[in-house]
């Protein structure tokens, strides 16, 4: 049985070393000690994440709670998640209370030691730098896996928990039911910037290059017709999307995962913004009324899987091969394969035009890499964009009094496991936005000063600007440019933001 105390030394241990292979050594020494069943805890925890999710409950409510500290240690990890457990599970009337008796006996059973960590646990600010990269090398480490066989099975687990387990009590051949699965979503492949299409070129020789719609990421998993619809964060919305369903059951393949972008169509054939289109997947999900008002389209750009055979392995020439032939030409995402760099770019004018965010340019050669942000695919766009978090908002004045207004932004530092910040920006806010966010922010207000509100790094930000320039004011040496926001992401995570070296890379290339 493992304490909780063990658990928040081994976290402080990790977060007293900056190196990257000091904090993956203290995480191997402590995963090889714990039992098969409490590695499911352990792991989201030592991360700084609950396997149930956020708890809605703030520093007051845990404060009100706190009291008196046991002397000695008697939580294990088990009872924490099973407090944690029923928390999560109790709604209806009479909730507030139970809850908050829930929280006060775990806090009277917990030493000073631990309530300081359940409580930056809970709220969200454990940032001792083990991040899901550094916990999957621990991890390996620890089991003797190769982290690439681990990194595989994580994605098509969709998680690192479940294979973490099987790799810690079975070894490698434990990781071999890990594979692409119907019906069990994989974690999609990302892309880097680059700063137009002839650099994107430069990077990768002959490429294929295709539209980049501002719409919804989903994946498509059939089998006969059964069909099941994902998120890139893995959320099902099958109910909501039911233009899909039909879609996919008229495709002449019996089973298919297919990786593509949903995204609302005006009459006039240009698409409606990314908030529009995300509509539909904030409303209730028998809402009819809402789906003949916004009607969704669906294009696909990749195919991960087709009839028996799994398609992840195979270059990307050979996926979008098997994808034409499967789909008819309307669900599928324009694209051309060159490497002129005067036919790129009359082809990324040609989306412009259409109305569209810019284009993807993506190696022949490259399998599908789930979950990873490499250099196979860059994207083009318009203006500068990164995807930051908000770190703190400040309170406005004049017109945007009692509104939080200027954003601190930061960008992911994956070797310290928290955020650099990059500057601040309160333009690109309308009204309704201002009301939003400060409603927003002061539901994950952590701490503040006279003018400014600190909340939980949760909320990722779309923001463009114009370039990046060296600054002595900030931790990175670096600060955006006419930074303004363009949207917010609803449908990205913190851990999906971009990260500090992500800017430096678009800094050197800017250079």
């Amino acid at each position: 049985m493992t304490l909780l105390t063990e658990l928040a030394r081994a976290s402080a241990r990790v977060a007293e070393n900056p190196g990257r292979l000091a904090k993956i050594a203290a995480l191997a020494d402590f995963l090889r000690r714990l039992a098969p069943q409490e590695i499911d805890i352990a792991i989201p925890y030592l991360s700084g994440e609950l396997p149930q999710g956020k708890l809605a409950l703030g520093y007051a409510t845990l404060a009100s709670v706190r009291g008196s500290a046991s002397p000695s240690p008697s939580l294990s990890l088990a009872d924490v998640h099973a407090c944690f457990e029923k928390l999560k599970n109790t709604k209806g009337k009479g909730s507030a209370a139970a809850r908050q008796q829930l929280l006060k006996d775990l806090f009277q059973k917990a030493t000073k030691e631990e309530q300081d960590f359940l409580m930056r646990l809970i709220v969200g600010e454990l940032r001792q730098g083990a991040l899901e990269g550094v916990m999957l090398e621990a991890v390996a480490a620890a089991s003797g896996v190769p982290a690439g066989e681990l990194r595989r099975a994580a994605t098509f687990a969709g998680s690192l928990p479940v294979p973490a387990r099987a790799a810690l009590t079975e070894g490698a051949q434990g990781l071999q039911r890990f594979s692409v699965r119907l019906m069990q979503p994989v974690m999609p492949m990302l892309a880097q910037p680059a700063a137009d299409a002839e650099s994107a070129l430069a990077a990768l020789g002959t490429a294929l290059l295709d539209w980049k719609l501002d719409g919804a990421r989903v994946q498509v998993h059939k089998a006969g017709d059964e069909v099941r619809v994902y998120t890139r964060s893995l959320n099902e919305v099958t109910a909501a999307v039911p233009e899909i369903i039909e879609a996919a059951r008229d495709f002449p393949a019996r089973a298919l995962i297919l990786d593509g972008e949903a995204i609302a169509i005006k009459p006039d054939g240009r698409p409606h913004s990314f908030q529009t289109t995300m509509r539909r997947f904030g409303r209730k999900l028998g809402d009819e009324a809402m789906r003949r008002e916004l009607p969704l389209s669906v294009f696909f750009f990749d195919c991960l899987f087709a009839d028996d055979s799994p398609l992840v392995d195979e270059p990307l020439q050979a996926r979008r091969s098997r994808l034409e032939g499967i789909l008819p030409k309307k669900h599928l995402t324009p694209a051309i394969v060159t490497a002129d760099p005067v036919v790129a770019t009359g082809f990324y004018a040609e989306v412009l035009a259409q109305g569209h965010e810019g284009i993807m340019a993506k190696a022949l050669a490259s399998p599908y890499e789930a979950g990873r942000r490499g250099g196979a695919w860059l994207k083009v766009k318009r203006a500068h964009t990164l995807d930051l978090v908000v770190l703190a908002a400040e309170w406005g004045s004049g017109r945007r009094k009692g509104w939080l207004s200027n954003l601190h932004l930061g960008a992911r530092d994956p070797a310290s496991g928290g955020w650099v910040m990059l500057g601040k920006t309160f333009k690109g806010l309308t009204d309704a936005l201002l009301e939003w966010q400060t409603r927003e922010f002061l539901l994950r207000e952590v701490s503040r000063d006279q003018s400014t509100v600190h909340v939980r790094p949760e909320l990722v930000v779309e923001i463009a600007f114009n370039d990046l320039q060296e600054s002595p004011h900030y931790p990175g040496g670096l600060a955006l440019r006419f930074a303004r926001v363009k949207r917010y992401r609803p449908d990205k995570t913190a851990a999906e933001a971009d990260s500090i070296e992500t800017v430096r890379t678009l800094y050197e290339a800017q250079a």
